[in-house]
């Protein structure tokens, strides 16, 4: 059997995994690239494989980094099935159409700009049309079966607590009169995901494939995390601020509706008890048509949810609904709430505000040094929620320079991915350990060290793909192949990402100047040698436009 790493390399978008065996060729999920522009890119790109020679493909789960480039596979020809928990076919029915009309929109801009330039228009990389149809394909499966692909390939979906239908997948392939077993992980759930089971733990595997996503790191625990977003919303809202989550539509806001219902049965002293009263008085906006849509779905899918949520809803007590809770599902409605000065909490996707909603109540709410942006998930490099948790001073939304001056929070613990500990304990689980482990979807720092702390502590070996390598799984792991990106390729991948490094020196050098010239003590010469460097500088930037 062979794998080849087309994605989630050294990076925690674009997952998608080739592999061969049992004279068959199919893909273990087909994410789009998300983050930075130069990541984005890639999507449009060529497959690295025909999609009409993949016999079938397994979908870890509905997030988009995982699914989004399904539609691109059906649209170039692929048409046999692509297998995944019913819940997740559920949320791809949303999330994918969803995704086709972000594809328009954006293709609709950048050709207005293409058109004034007398360039042809470039068109989407799918529509929602073409995302929609592609859901004729997916063949829902459910937890715990082992399911006959060929009598040579069988696969079993297990909960992997990251999201609703999010699914660990053990493959067996049997060929040469020898069976190998493969566990892909997909994301692994922090263990204290609220409404949804523990991650499964699987007995034994001969190779294990594992998301990274936090290696370096550990969360805060689930009963500080709630008492803190309490504390952040009940000081914004005395201060008559807003508090903006940028959520992620599907997964993180229903996790954050329930722990702000779960907050009354937390603890009985008087001042939490006026801090939850703040709370409950103010509005609650859920701002995504996704995001309502992706509730329904939650609340059509509770035998997925732990006991003690489905004894909760039973008794009446639905956690995804209280009093205050609105939803505002046309654009005038979203609009409207930048125009209420009334102190509230909105929470809009998308969660690293690249698309969505959330860029407008950005937009009215970042420079006002009452309000409060509070971040709940991972935000990947090269996003405009990872440079407002970072520190920017300023950043451009809708071409205009906003300050930021909010409050700026990050409560860590709400994410969906294991932290370090939890992705070790998930490894020490197996009773029959994995012969090698590959690590995948996560930061190149945060794969070196979970990689060193793995073979530290359990001597397993572990490997770092590179993207496009191929290895062959047998006794022992071996790196048969590596594709080569086009250099057409690389050189754009390269040119964005060094106007990307560009953009951000430029900001470095903005608050460098300006704190150089208010210094009183700078000398006129000094003055002059700042002036002639920026005129040089403004000559290169000129002779870069016109050529």
């Amino acid at each position: 059997m062979k794998i080849t790493f087309l994605g989630a390399t050294k990076t925690v978008t674009g997952s998608n995994f080739l592999v061969e065996g049992a004279g068959k060729r199919f893909l273990v999920d087909c994410g789009m690239w998300q983050g930075k522009a130069s990541d984005e890119l890639k999507n449009s790109q060529e497959f690295e494989f025909d999609p009409n020679q993949i016999d079938f493909v397994l979908l870890t789960h509905a997030h988009i980094d995982h699914s989004g480039r399904i539609p691109k596979l059906y649209k170039e020809g692929f048409r046999n099935a692509v297998y995944a928990h019913k819940a997740t076919c559920d949320l791809c029915a949303l999330m994918l159409p969803d995704s086709g009309h972000i594809q328009e929109m954006e293709s609709q801009w950048k050709n207005k700009k293409r058109m004034r330039k007398g360039e042809e228009p470039i068109p989407p990389i799918y529509t929602a049309e073409e995302a929609a149809r592609c859901l004729e394909i997916f063949r829902p499966v459910n937890y715990d079966e082992i399911i006959e692909i060929t009598p040579e390939i069988h696969v079993r979906y297990n909960d992997a607590g990251h999201m609703l239908g999010s699914s660990i997948i053990e493959l067996w392939v049997k060929e040469d009169g020898k069976e190998v077993k493969t566990v892909f992980t997909g994301d692994i759930g922090n263990n204290d995901i609220p409404l949804l089971s523990s991650p499964t733990m699987i007995e034994d595997t001969d190779y294990l494939i594992m998301e990274s996503t936090y290696g370096s790191r550990l969360h805060m625990q689930n009963d500080k995390k709630a008492e803190l977003f309490l504390d952040i919303v009940s000081e914004t809202l005395d201060n008559g601020g807003t508090v903006v989550i940028p959520s992620f539509a599907v997964g993180r806001t229903q996790e954050i509706l329930y722990e702000v219902n779960k907050l009354k049965e937390k603890n009985d002293d008087e001042e939490f008890r006026r801090k939850y009263k703040t709370l409950m008085k103010a509005p609650v906006y859920v701002d995504s048509p996704l995001a309502i849509s992706a509730t329904e779905v939650f609340r059509e899918n509770t035998e997925l949810f732990e006991d003690e949520i489905k004894e909760q809803i039973l008794r009446g007590d639905n956690p995804l609904e209280f009093p205050g809770l609105k939803f505002t599902m046309t654009a005038d409605e979203s609009k409207a709430l930048n125009a209420d000065t009334t102190p509230s909490i909105i929470i809009s996707a998308s969660g690293m505000c690249e698309v969505g909603r959330i860029k407008h109540h950005l937009k009215h709410n970042l420079w006002n040094p009452k309000s409060t942006i509070l971040f709940v998930g991972y935000q990947a490099p090269g996003t405009l929620g990872y440079n407002i948790v970072n520190g920017a001073k300023t950043v451009k939304i809708f071409g205009e320079e906003i300050a930021v001056n909010a409050r700026i929070e990050y409560i860590e613990g709400y994410s969906g991915h294991a932290d370090q500990e939890w992705l070790m304990n998930f490894i020490y689980s197996f009773i029959r350990k994995p012969k090698h482990i590959f690590l995948v979807h996560g930061e190149e720092e945060s794969q070196e060290i979970l990689k060193e702390k793995i073979e530290s502590e359990t001597k397993l070996s572990v490997t770092i793909p590179e993207f496009g390598e191929t290895y062959e799984l047998k006794d022992s792991i071996e790196l048969i192949n590596k594709i080569e990106r086009k250099v057409e390729n690389t050189l754009k991948v390269e040119i964005l990402e060094r106007l990307e490094k560009l953009k951000q020196e430029l900001e470095d050098m903005e608050v460098c100047v300006k704190e150089d010239v208010d210094n009183q003590e700078l000398k006129d010469e000094d003055m002059f040698r700042i002036n002639e460097k920026i005129k040089d500088l403004e000559k290169q930037i000129l002779n870069v436009i016109e050529g």
